[in-house]
């Protein structure tokens, strides 16, 4: 007699990423036969410890786009220099029609920034950061694109990285 044996596995460690649906399109493709409908879904992953990553995909439901989508974000993970709760200079970056302007600013300013860059933003774990979005879209998708490339171009300066030093050992002591 054989018994019923359960194989106990050891949970899955929790990761700390934080993702967040950002846009959600029904989109078509014409064929012959007709329309085919699918969706695209748009997921920013970040844990707002200066890592985030984008994942667009699509899916022939919703849930299915979401979950692909999320699993591409957290794969496409970008390091961002954080320094004090901001960035340590201004950049700008252009992708399509979108541009998007990314400033620091001083420690309890907050995050003035508006739809997807607040997003990039918050779950990047930046707090004090001032934006615009200059271009002529409101295309969320082009706007996270631009954001990401502007944080992609953030360089940390020696200068910068000795005073980040400091701070922690004053935190840590």
């Amino acid at each position: 007699m054989q018994r019923n044996r359960q194989i106990r596995r050891p949970p899955k460690p929790k990761d700390d990423f934080e993702s967040k649906l950002l846009d959600l399109a029904r989109v078509t493709r014409v064929s012959a036969g007709g329309k085919r409908l699918r969706f695209r879904a748009v997921i920013i992953s970040g844990d707002k410890k200066g890592r985030i990553g984008v994942g667009v995909a699509k899916g022939k439901d919703v849930a299915q786009a979401v979950e692909k989508a999320t699993r591409l974000a957290k794969k496409n993970l970008l390091q961002i220099p954080i320094v004090e709760d901001t960035i340590p200079h201004s950049v700008e970056a252009k992708s399509g029609p979108a541009l998007v302007l990314l400033k620091p600013q001083k420690r309890g300013r907050g995050l003035v920034a508006g739809g997807t860059v607040r997003v990039i933003c918050t779950l990047a774990g930046i707090k004090n950061i001032s934006s615009k979005i200059i271009g002529r879209t409101r295309n969320k998708l082009n706007n996270a694109r631009a954001t990401i490339k502007a944080l992609k171009k953030l360089k940390i300066t020696n200068n910068q990285e000795t005073n980040t030093k400091q701070e922690t050992n004053i935190k840590h002591q």
